[in-house]
């Protein structure tokens, strides 16, 4: 689906690639749908190369984060986070890592914050209350 500025949808796109295959020069075709010559080259190039799939919407997200944190350093923020239970500033210190990466690798593994911790067992804190139906 296109977003609500889009000059063109599917339906608009198929009617450049028909202009273009009756004759229509690519200027005159971007005058008449009011998008640049680039845009009508694109649909058409991408129609030729693709057929009728290369007229859909695509996703503009990324196919993979180069960026990323490799798995080793992951591993070890997840390993020094076990055995010494600090929060992500201390994990940082030591690991030479900016702590909002170690907040993103502990938020991405589903590693719960240090203040949801029992300090004496490293388990996680429950609620002491639990809601339970009065009984007469």
């Amino acid at each position: 689906m296109s977003h609500a500025n889009a000059r063109l949808t599917v339906h608009g796109r198929r009617l450049i690639v028909q202009r273009h295959r009756q004759g229509w020069a690519q200027a005159h075709i971007a005058a008449a749908m009011g998008v640049s010559r680039k845009c009508v080259h694109t649909w058409i190039a991408r129609f030729e190369a693709e057929g009728d799939d290369g007229l859909v919407d695509r996703s503009s997200r990324p196919h993979h984060c180069r960026t990323r944190t490799s798995s080793d350093v992951e591993a070890a923020v997840l390993e020094h986070r076990r055995t010494t239970r600090q929060g992500r500033d201390g994990v940082a210190a030591d690991l030479g890592l900016a702590p909002r990466t170690v907040s993103r690798i502990l938020a991405r593994h589903h590693v719960p914050h240090i203040s949801a911790l029992d300090p004496m067992t490293g388990e996680v804190i429950r609620a002491s209350k639990v809601s339970t139906a009065l009984e007469f």
